[in-house]
């Protein structure tokens, strides 16, 4: 449709209120030439009136009725001037260019203008088309008391009947002229703005139009040349840039995600390799482990080699321990998922994360709330999780702090069990914080920095968030939210599967 198009419906209005603009002042000078024609006979036949009434006093005046006659024969040879007489009040025709009308009653059309009191009036005569009748009263002087003696204030009224023939047809004739002068500057005017809409503003949104579809379908090298500092010029600026910004964020993007896929890469190559690596590692361990523990038995608790097999047993355990992560990071197992209450599982975690060497020096707060919804998760994995945080809470703290265990219901769309574990240590970075679940990375001396991904990934694999927050020289806060058993969506669901 049309319409649908901004141009074209811009053009219309246009054109419309163009139209009507011209119109209405095409209108009022037409009107006002008309009234200047129609004023025009008026004069004339006034002028005509005042110079019978001025030819016809001196012959009235000293009675000499017969010039008069003549007079108003002589002037009614006037081609446009269709009669002129002079008739007495009650109506009776006493002289007229016309002689066959003397005598006879005046037309009651110009006699009613008599009794109307009016001195002008238009009407139409058979065979002569539209009139223009004027009339002037003729007083009774006093040179004229001698015919009409003074009981009559009007003794007769000089009347002219003009042809408006003539009058009309110039009216008609400037009518046409307005009317096509009208219409050519109407049609030259639309013709003129629908050519500059489609050239300055139609071909270019539509070219523009045509360009954001290529944009849209990934060709960010479209680029619009704007042809002037106007509006238009400026939009085609505004997209440019847009599409220059477009470009230059999506090669960002493109070369982040390269990074990101090489960086994925190396990672799945290096998760398979140290798999691989742990677990050719982790049985010659088990048997270095099991020789030493036998050869410490054979020392007396006095012996001071009793120490060092100690702390080989403890160097082999972190070795263990490492080869662990380094098989679950490579290939994790699948979790066993079972009703866990939370609370339970926080305060036997805590209390193994006591045994630490560092946490005896550590005030540990436990603020559970009670009567927390159980979570279905594997309660091994999820206590691993917990106590990898609270043993890097305690490692944040080797002078001593608080570490601080909350356990919340939190309401969103469901509910869902929310654990914080907050310490007093020196907090993290902001540099580093937001790397700290990227494997491999870590701060520490003796670490691998599998601990933290691995806890991000346990926790992602039962449908839950790990987040941090840290403010640096103050304390470091981990929250684990985990979605809450819901009694009445398992029954639904075991109604929906019977």
């Amino acid at each position: 449709m049309i319409f649908k198009s901004l141009t074209s419906r811009v053009i219309v209005i246009s054109i419309c209120l163009l139209t009507f603009g011209i119109s209405v002042f095409a209108f009022v000078i037409l009107r006002r030439e008309q009234m200047q024609l129609i004023n025009s006979a008026k004069e004339s036949s006034d002028l005509l009136l005042n110079t019978i009434e001025r030819s016809t006093y001196n012959s009235m005046r000293i009675g000499n009725s017969e010039d008069v006659q003549i007079i108003l024969e002589m002037v009614g040879q006037n081609q446009k001037l269709l009669s002129a007489r002079i008739f007495h009040p009650h109506g009776i025709v006493l002289k007229s260019s016309r002689p066959s009308e003397v005598g006879k009653p005046v037309d009651d059309r110009v006699y009613q203008l008599f009794l109307k009191n009016k001195k002008e009036g238009v009407f139409t005569l058979e065979g002569h088309g539209e009139v223009l009748g004027m009339l002037k009263p003729i007083y009774n002087d006093e040179q004229c008391h001698v015919c009409h003696g003074q009981k009559s204030r009007i003794i007769g009224l000089l009347n002219v009947n003009y042809s408006l023939v003539d009058t009309r047809q110039r009216i008609v004739d400037a009518t046409k002229l307005f009317v096509f002068s009208t219409v050519a500057i109407i049609a030259f005017l639309s013709l003129a703005i629908a050519l500059v809409m489609l050239k300055f503003v139609k071909k270019p949104l539509f070219l523009m139009a045509e360009n954001m579809a290529r944009v849209e379908k990934g060709d960010l090298s479209v680029r619009m040349k704007p042809s002037g500092k106007d509006e238009i010029g400026r939009l085609i600026s505004s997209f440019d840039s847009m599409v220059g910004r477009l470009d230059t964020a999506k090669q960002e993007l493109d070369r982040y995600h390269f990074q990101q896929m090489e960086r994925a890469d190396r990672l799945a190559s290096i998760g398979e390799m140290a798999a691989g690596i742990a677990h050719e590692i982790k049985n010659p361990l088990t048997g270095i482990a099991s020789a030493i523990t036998i050869i410490k038995e054979d020392f007396s608790s006095s012996d001071p080699r009793n120490e060092i097999m100690k702390e080989v047993l403890e160097q082999i355990n972190r070795l263990d321990k490492t080869a662990n992560d380094l098989l679950f990071f490579g290939k994790p197992t699948q979790p066993d998922p079972a009703y866990t209450d939370i609370n339970a599982t926080l305060g036997k975690t805590l209390m193994f994360a006591s045994q630490h060497r560092g946490g005896k020096n550590i005030e540990k707060k436990l603020e559970l709330q009670d009567d927390l919804p159980p979570v279905y998760v594997d309660a091994k994995q999820i206590q691993q999780v917990f106590l990898n945080l609270f043993l890097n809470a305690v490692q944040a703290m080797p002078d001593g702090g608080v570490l601080t265990v909350k356990s919340s219901l939190l309401q969103k769309e469901c509910d869902w069990v929310q654990v914080s574990i907050a310490d007093t240590g020196k907090g993290i970075p902001p540099q580093i914080l937001e790397k700290i679940f990227t494997p491999f990375f870590t701060t520490k001396a003796q670490g691998t920095g599998l601990g933290l991904a691995i806890c991000h990934k346990l926790i992602t694999q039962h449908g839950g968030t790990l987040t941090v927050a840290s403010e640096d020289g103050k304390g470091t806060v981990f929250t684990v939210a985990l979605p809450a058993f819901d009694p009445h969506a398992a029954e639904l669901n075991q109604s929906v599967e019977a």
